[in-house]
């Protein structure tokens, strides 16, 4: 059960790489817009992270803080695609992509692994 829980743990991280990377190579690529790669990595992070949710059998009684840890990424998981799904609508109608919102998904998806790497 353990090995299955680190494969998740695996599967989770490359879905922040995929998003994390996307969106990196926009940034200093100099296009600052936002991709379906940065959508797909999202998606992978967010099912994964949900399935890291689960008990997995552990022993241990998760406290409080488990479950506010797992609120706080989730919250800034949904922000993420909120933001995501935004700037894509304007990029379809052909504006350019508020550097605000832009910035904010780099900083929240980088938020979002230092709280599952810092909050134990």
């Amino acid at each position: 059960m353990e090995t299955l829980r680190a494969v998740v743990v695996f599967v989770h991280l490359l879905g922040f790489a995929v998003l994390f990377g996307a969106w990196a190579a926009q940034a200093f690529g100099g296009k600052r817009q936002f991709t379906q790669l940065m959508n797909v990595g999202l998606a992978i992070a967010g099912v994964a992270g949900l399935a890291l949710a689960a008990p997995w059998g552990i022993d241990w009684t998760p406290g409080m803080s488990f479950y506010i840890k797992i609120t706080v990424k989730l919250v800034v998981l949904i922000i993420i695609g909120g933001l995501i799904g935004m700037g894509m609508a304007k990029q379809k109608r052909g504006e350019a992509v508020p550097a605000g919102a832009f910035w904010a998904v780099g900083v929240l998806a980088l938020l979002n692994a230092a709280l599952g790497f810092f909050w134990h």
